[in-house]
């Protein structure tokens, strides 16, 4: 059975989209820890990110690091800090999540809520810087 990320990369269901090319999609979390954290997906499904080729994994951090950097242009933060858990989803995703402090990573904390136009503005502020 598809993932959800899957569902969302054949857009079965919504998601606030910040990148995409044709092995790779960016999006924001809808229970973020931090206001434009971001999960970078490739579009094979794999459940386990060292499951992947050497060629996808390598390419998958490199879009990471190019929405890493629009991230960190848009969103007021110390930096951009990155994490994979992969036990949510049974899909390889890596977490981009703006920071200030190492407790801002921890995944116990409360999630944030925001309605759906402000994760539409969210998105284009990073989408504007890549």
């Amino acid at each position: 059975m598809p993932s959800i990320f899957s569902k969302i990369i054949t857009r079965e269901i919504p998601a606030f989209v910040i990148a995409e090319d044709h092995y790779h999609l960016a999006f924001l979390d809808i229970n973020p820890l931090k206001k434009g954290h971001t999960l970078v997906i490739p579009k094979v499904e794999v459940d386990y990110i060292y499951d992947l080729t050497d060629d996808q994994l390598s390419s998958l951090h490199v879009f990471a690091k190019k929405v890493a950097h629009a991230m960190g242009k848009a969103i007021v933060c110390d930096r951009i800090g990155v994490t994979v858990i992969g036990l949510e989803v049974p899909h390889a995703h890596i977490h981009l999540i703006p920071i200030d402090h190492v407790h801002d990573m921890n995944f116990e904390n409360d999630k944030l809520s925001f309605t759906e136009e402000e994760f539409q503005q969210i998105a284009k502020q990073i989408q504007a810087k890549l």
